[in-house]
């Protein structure tokens, strides 16, 4: 947790550096995000659930605005979920856990009421998956994906330029996991993770 805070930290203050001295279009916010995975899926041949626990870490987003309206969001966040499955033939399996980073790009909508400013967003994330551990298993490995978001949030002034941030997204993805065993064999399994994001933060206005 302190390395993924440490990196988002010294990765923020670089891009703060290369935005500082652009006009009121950049808008930069760190939050504290939960991740909720809503994760379904049944491995082959031993059938059952897949499960994937929530976490909870910190996220850096910018945000470019073309005008008062419209704006592109840049969100950037690792989290670390462990892994398991359920109901199987087997019983209930630890498959360890493993680490997702999605970069998202979304398109927003903002309408100003006074001091706040409410917004909704619609866009894309790749999904990469690695630092797999794989558990009681030979081997997990997790395929990198494409998928979309959906996003509504909004922003209230507290000072000139700064900004209260709420927000919660919906991802929508899926990886093929495929787990090796000792004995030589193989279960795959075809996961929709799409978890709902909710976090809360700060901003600031350049």
């Amino acid at each position: 947790m302190k390395t993924r805070i440490s990196s988002l930290l010294v990765g923020s203050c670089l891009l703060l550096s290369s935005v500082s001295a652009m006009s009121a279009d950049m808008m930069v916010r760190m939050r504290a995000i939960n991740v909720m995975p809503d994760e379904s899926g049944t491995p082959s041949i031993i059938g059952g659930d897949v499960n994937l626990n929530n976490d909870s870490v910190p996220e850096i987003d910018f945000s470019y605005f073309f005008n008062k309206n419209f704006a592109m969001e840049l969100i950037l966040a690792t989290t670390t979920h462990k892994a398991s499955a359920s109901n199987t033939a087997l019983n209930n399996l630890d498959l360890g856990d493993v680490s997702l980073l999605p970069p998202t790009l979304t398109a927003q909508y903002h309408h100003e009421f006074g001091k706040f400013k409410p917004y909704l967003g619609a866009g894309l994330n790749y999904t990469i998956f690695y630092g797999a551990d794989s558990g009681v298993a030979k081997s997990v490995t997790y395929d990198n994906s494409l998928g979309y978001a959906l996003q509504v949030g909004g922003d209230y002034e507290i000072a000139e330029n700064t900004y209260i941030n709420f927000d919660i997204k919906k991802l929508y993805l899926s990886t093929d996991v495929h787990v090796s065993t000792y004995a030589n064999g193989s279960v795959d399994a075809e996961v929709d993770i799409d978890p709902v994001i909710v976090g809360l933060g700060l901003g600031y206005r350049f």
